[in-house]
C-alpha cells in the first residue's frame, strides 16, 4: 500500500470527527465514540495490530482519561468552592473600581485575569470566570463571549498548570514508549528512560518536555504581543457606535504594554517552572497592569463605552443575569485570592524542593500490562491533587458552610459527569493511535504515516503548516491537551523526516523537532480560539446559545492571526541557517508587521475622520 493511501486511512478517524462533530454537528458524547470505533477498524483490519494490542492502547486510554477528568474535577471544584465563598463576587469587585473605559476592561479582566485563570484551571474556564465577570460589569453577552475566546490563545498551552504540555506532549510522545523519542532525548542528554528501559517519569515530565515547553514559550511571547490590541478593536468594531477598529487600535500604547506585563513574566516563570507559566505571567500582569491603571500610565485621555443598553442590537444579549454570592461581613481582597495563591505556592513547593518531587513521584498506581503497554497513575504528584487539597483549605480559610462546600462537590461532580464521555472515548482513539506499530501488516504507526504522507506533500514548508494542524485538532477535539496528544508524535516524525532529506538541515537536527512540536502546541493553542467546545461552553455561562456559528465565523481570523504568524516564525528560525537571513518566513514576518505599524501610525488620521475633525 502507497505511504499516500496509509496516511489517508490513518486519518479517517480524524475525518469522521470533522465529520461527525463539526459538519453534522453532534455532541463530542456520540461523535467521538465513531472515531472511536473507526480507529479500532483501521488498526485491526489494516494495520494488522492483535485484540490484546488494541486492548492495550484503549485501556491506557482510559487510565490516561481518568488523570485528565482528575485534574479538570479538581479545577472545577476549586472554582465552585471560591464562587460558593463569595470570593468570587470579591474578586470581581476588585477589579471593577479601576476605570470605566471599556477597552481597558476588557484587557484587564479577559486578557490578564483570564489568562491566570486559564493557567490555574484551563479547560474552558475563563469562559466560565470572566465571561459572567463582563457581563455582570455591563457587556453584552455577545461582546463577553468573544474576548474571552480571542484570549485563549496565549495562555492555553500552560493552561491547568501545563497539562497540554505535561500530559499533551508527553503522553502524545509515546510517555517513554517509543523508541525513536527515547533516542533522541538521550541525544540531546535528557535521557527519559533508566538502564533497563523503564519510564524515569520524574526526568521525562520535568526535564524532557520542558525542553518543549521553552520554545512554546517564545513562540507564544511573539504570537501574544498583538492579542490585548487585537482584543479592543475587535470590541470597538463590533460593538461600538461607530462600528470602527480605530477606537480600539488608538489605546495601542496600553494594549502593548498590557501584552508585555504578561508575556515578560510569562516567559522568565517559564524558565524556572513551566506548570506556572500561564498562572503566574497572567497574576503578575495583572498586578502590573492594575497599578500602572490606577496611576493613569498609559491610560487613554478619553473613556469609550457602549451605547445606551435601551440601544443594543437585540443579537448582543443573552437569556442571563449573573449573580455573585457575597459573604456575610465582607472579605478582604487579598482573603479572597487566597485560594489561587495556595495552589502557586503548592506547586512551587512539589516542583522545585527535588526531595518531595521525588517522592510524590514514587506514589504511582500501576496497572496489569496489556498489549506490551503497563499503564500508570501518579495521582499524587497530578496538579489534580493540589486543587482538592487547596479547596479544602477553602472551605476553612474562607469560613464557608458545610451546604455551601457541599453544593461546589456537587455541581463540579455533575459537570465532570458531562465532560466524562467524551474524554473516555477520545482518549482511548488516541492511545490506540499512537500506538499502532508492531501489526502484522508491518506499517509504520499512524502518526508515522501521516508524517511520510505530509512530508511527500508539502516537504520543508512544514513550519508554516504544523500550527494550522495543531488548531484543527483542537477545533475538532475540543482540547489543546488532545490536539498535542493526537498529533506531537506525528509532528515530531515529520520533523526529522525533513531533516533526514535535506542535507543542509544535519547541524540542526536536535532543533527541529523540538520546534515543530513547539508549533504543533501553538496551534492546538489557537485552536482554542474557534473550538467548538470552548464556544458552546462560553456561550452557555452567559446565555447566549444557538449563536456559537456567529462566535467562531468572527474568531477565525485571530485563529489564522496565531497559526501563520508564529508558523512564519517557525520557519525563519529553522531555516536561518541553511537559507540565510531572508527565507519566506522572515519575508512573511516583514510585511505582517510593516503592514501593522502603518496601520497604527495612520490611525489617528482615520479618528479625526471618524470624529468629523477632517
Amino acid at each position: 500500500m502507497s505511504i499516500g493511501m496509509q496516511g489517508f486511512l490513518a486519518l479517517l478517524p480524524i475525518i469522521v470527527v470533522a465529520i461527525f462533530l463539526v459538519g453534522l454537528r453532534w455532541p463530542a458524547s456520540k461523535a467521538m465514540p465513531l472515531s472511536y470505533i473507526t480507529v479500532v477498524i483501521v488498526a485491526y483490519f489494516v494495520w494488522g495490530l492483535s485484540p490484546a494490542q488494541i486492548a492495550g492502547g484503549s485501556f491506557n486510554g482510559i487510565i490516561v482519561a481518568v488523570g485528565l477528568l482528575y485534574i479538570i474535577f479538581g479545577s472545577i471544584l476549586l472554582l465552585y468552592t471560591i464562587m460558593e465563598s463569595g470570593g468570587l463576587h470579591q474578586i470581581r469587585e476588585s477589579l471593577t473600581g479601576i476605570t470605566g473605559d471599556r477597552r481597558v476592561q476588557v484587557i484587564i479582566v479577559a486578557w490578564l485575569f483570564g489568562s491566570f485563570i486559564e493557567g490555574a484551571s484551563g479547560f474552558g474556564t475563563p469562559a466560565a470566570v470572566a465571561a459572567p465577570l463582563l457581563l455582570g460589569l455591563g457587556f453584552p453577552a455577545f461582546a463577553a463571549v468573544i474576548s474571552t475566546m480571542i484570549i485563549q490563545s496565549t495562555p492555553v498551552s500552560f493552561g491547568a498548570i501545563g497539562t497540554p504540555l505535561r500530559v499533551g506532549v508527553g503522553t502524545g510522545l509515546g510517555a517513554g514508549t517509543d523508541t525513536s523519542v527515547n533516542e533522541f532525548a538521550a541525544s540531546i542528554g535528557i535521557p527519559i528512560v533508566d538502564g533497563a528501559g523503564a519510564l524515569d517519569s520524574a526526568a521525562y515530565y520535568d526535564s524532557f518536555v520542558a525542553v518543549f515547553a521553552q520554545k512554546t514559550a517564545l513562540i507564544h511571547f511573539v504570537g501574544g504581543l498583538l492579542i490585548p490590541l487585537i482584543l479592543v478593536a475587535f470590541l470597538t468594531r463590533l460593538f461600538g457606535k461607530n462600528k470602527s477598529y480605530s477606537e480600539g487600535l488608538a489605546i495601542w500604547p496600553f494594549a502593548l504594554f498590557a501584552s508585555v506585563a504578561m508575556t515578560i513574566p510569562y516567559l522568565i516563570v517559564n524558565s524556572i517552572s513551566y506548570e506556572l507559566t500561564s498562572m503566574l505571567g497572567g497574576l503578575s500582569g495583572l498586578i502590573i497592569v492594575v497599578i500602572a491603571a490606577k496611576n493613569g500610565f498609559l491610560m487613554p485621555k478619553e473613556e469609550w463605552d457602549f451605547l445606551d443598553k435601551k440601544d443594543w442590537d437585540p443579537s448582543w444579549n443573552g437569556s442571563i443575569d449573573i449573580h455573585y454570592v457575597e459573604k456575610p461581613g465582607g472579605m478582604s481582597t487579598l482573603m479572597a485570592w487566597t485560594p489561587y495563591l495556595g495552589v502557586a505556592g503548592l506547586i512551587l513547593f512539589t516542583r522545585l524542593i527535588e526531595p518531595i518531587k521525588a517522592w510524590l513521584n514514587t506514589i504511582v498506581i500501576t496497572f496489569p500490562t496489556i498489549g506490551g503497554i503497563t499503564p500508570k497513575f501518579g495521582f499524587a504528584y497530578s496538579p489534580g491533587t493540589i486543587f482538592i487539597v487547596v479547596s479544602l483549605l477553602t472551605f476553612f480559610v474562607h469560613g464557608m458552610k458545610t451546604d455551601a462546600y457541599a453544593k461546589a462537590w456537587k455541581t463540579a461532580g455533575r459537570t465532570i459527569v458531562t465532560a466524562s464521555t467524551a474524554l473516555i472515548f477520545t482518549v482511548p482513539m488516541v492511545q490506540v493511535f499512537i500506538n499502532s506499530g508492531g501489526g502484522s501488516a508491518g506499517y509504520l504507526k499512524m502518526p508515522y504515516a501521516l508524517a511520510e504522507a505530509t512530508f511527500a506533500l508539502t516537504g520543508g514548508l512544514w513550519p508554516l503548516f504544523a500550527p494550522i494542524i495543531g488548531g484543527l485538532g483542537a477545533f475538532v477535539a475540543g482540547s489543546n491537551t488532545v490536539s498535542n496528544m493526537t498529533f506531537a508524535l506525528f509532528q515530531f516524525k515529520t520533523a526529522q523526516i525533513i531533516v533526514e532529506n535535506n542535507s543542509a538541515l544535519a547541524p540542526m537536527a536536535s532543533i527541529w523537532p523540538v520546534w515543530i512540536v513547539a508549533l504543533q502546541a501553538i496551534g492546538g493553542a489557537a485552536g482554542n480560539v474557534i473550538c467548538i467546545h470552548n464556544v458552546v461552553a462560553a456561550s452557555a455561562v452567559v446565555g447566549f446559545v444557538g449563536r456559537e456559528g456567529d462566535v467562531i465565523r468572527r474568531t477565525f481570523m485571530v485563529f489564522l492571526y496565531y497559526a501563520l504568524v508564529p508558523g512564519a516564525f517557525g520557519y525563519a528560525y529553522l531555516y536561518w541557517q541553511s537559507q540565510g537571513a531572508f527565507n519566506l518566513g522572515t519575508i512573511l514576518l516583514v510585511l505582517f508587521y510593516a503592514a501593522v505599524i502603518y496601520i497604527i501610525a495612520t490611525n489617528k488620521a482615520r479618528l479625526k475622520k471618524l470624529n468629523g475633525e477632517l
